[in-house]
C-alpha cells in the first residue's frame, strides 16, 4: 500500500532553496532542466505544430503554407503569436510535471514560498506595474531612441481586422505567456540553482543570463537590456518570496510592448528584434528600479512571507 511522502522543511526556509527539501540529488536538477528545454522546445512544439496545422487544414491552408505561416518572423499573425505564446505558455505545467515527478515536491512551491501564487498579491503587484508603466512611457517619451525604426513610416496604424485579431490573442494569452517564461526562468532555474549551489546572487544571475541568451540573435543594447529585466525580475522573487511581481512586470512589459507595436510598428519587430539603442536602458532601469522601489515598500507593509513556513510540503506518492 502506497502512501503520501511529506517532506518537513526547515524553518524559514527561503524561495531558491525549496528544492532542498524534495529529492534533491544534482541529477535530478540536471535531468530535470534537459527535461524542460525537450518539453517545451520539442514536444510542445511538435504537438502545437499539428494542431495548428490541422486548423489550417479545415480553411483550406495546406500543411507546407501552414508551416510557413507559423514560423514566419517577418509576417506575423495573430496565429503565429497565438502559436508562439502557447509554446511558451506550456512551460508552466511542464515545470508543475517535473517538480512533482523528479523533486517529489508538489507544483505550487514553484509559485511561492506559500505553496501557491498569492492572488491578492498579484493584484497589488499588477496595480503597481501600472503605475511603473506610466513613469516609463514619459521617461521613454524624453530619451533619444531608434523608434523610427519601429515605428516605420511614424504614423499611426490603420484599424484592421489583422489589429483586432492580434488584441484579442495578446489580452488573452500573453499574460500565460510571460507567466510561462517566469514559472520557467525565474522559478524552476533559480531553484535548480540555488538547490545545487545555495548561494542567492547565483541563483538571481545565472537564469537572467539564459533569459537572455533565450532570445537568440541580438545586439549588445538588447541583451543588456534583457539581462536587466530577468536580474530584477529574480531580485524580486527570491525579496517577496514568489513570482508574483516577476510575473506582473512581465505582463505589464509585453503590453506595453505589443501595443506600441499595434499603434506605430509591427509585431514582427517586437517579437525578434535583434538591434537596438543604448538609450534603451534609461526606459528599462527606470521601469525596474521604480518597481523595485514600490514592491518592496509595499511587501514590507503587507508583512509578506518571504520564506517557507516550518510545516509540510507534501509530495506525490513513493520514497523521497
Amino acid at each position: 500500500m502506497s502512501t503520501s511522502t511529506v517532506v518537513t522543511p526547515a524553518p524559514g526556509l527561503p524561495y531558491h532553496l525549496l528544492l532542498r527539501r524534495g529529492r534533491a540529488a544534482w541529477w535530478r536538477s540536471l535531468l530535470g532542466v534537459v527535461a524542460l528545454l525537450a518539453a517545451v522546445l520539442l514536444v510542445v512544439q511538435l504537438v502545437l505544430l499539428l494542431a495548428f496545422v490541422a486548423g489550417y487544414a479545415f480553411v483550406g491552408v495546406g500543411p507546407a503554407e501552414a508551416a510557413d505561416r507559423l514560423s514566419s518572423t517577418t509576417d506575423l499573425s495573430p496565429v503565429g503569436l497565438a502559436y508562439v505564446n502557447l509554446g511558451l505558455a506550456s512551460a508552466i505545467p511542464v515545470v508543475w510535471l517535473i517538480v512533482r515527478v523528479l523533486h517529489g515536491l508538489g507544483p505550487g512551491w514553484v509559485a511561492s514560498v506559500a505553496g501557491r501564487l498569492r492572488w491578492r498579491w498579484m493584484l497589488t503587484c499588477t496595480g503597481l506595474a501600472a503605475a511603473t508603466l506610466v513613469v516609463t512611457v514619459l521617461v521613454g517619451a524624453l530619451v533619444p531612441s531608434d523608434a523610427a525604426a519601429v515605428a516605420g513610416d511614424g504614423g499611426v496604424n490603420d484599424l484592421t481586422r489583422t489589429t483586432l485579431g492580434f488584441v484579442v490573442v495578446i489580452v488573452l494569452l500573453t499574460p500565460l505567456q510571460a507567466a510561462g517564461e517566469e514559472y520557467a526562468f525565474r522559478g524552476y532555474l533559480t531553484q535548480v540553482f540555488g538547490a545545487l549551489l545555495g548561494r542567492r546572487w547565483v541563483a538571481i544571475t545565472l537564469p537572467a543570463v539564459l533569459f537572455a541568451l533565450a532570445h537568440g540573435a541580438q545586439d549588445a543594447p538588447v541583451f543588456v537590456d534583457r539581462l536587466a529585466f530577468g536580474l530584477v525580475a529574480g531580485y524580486l522573487v527570491v525579496r517577496t518570496g514568489g513570482l508574483e511581481a516577476g510575473i506582473a512586470m512581465h505582463v505589464l512589459n509585453n503590453f506595453l510592448a505589443y501595443g506600441g507595436a499595434l499603434l506605430y510598428g509591427d509585431m514582427a519587430t517586437v517579437l525578434q528584434p535583434t538591434g537596438g539603442s543604448w538609450w534603451s536602458l534609461a526606459t528599462t532601469l527606470t521601469q525596474s528600479l521604480v518597481f523595485v522601489a514600490l514592491v518592496v515598500p509595499a511587501a514590507r507593509r503587507r508583512e509578506l512571507a518571504i520564506e517557507a513556513p516550518a510545516g509540510e510540503l507534501v509530495g506525490p506518492e513513493g520514497r523521497v
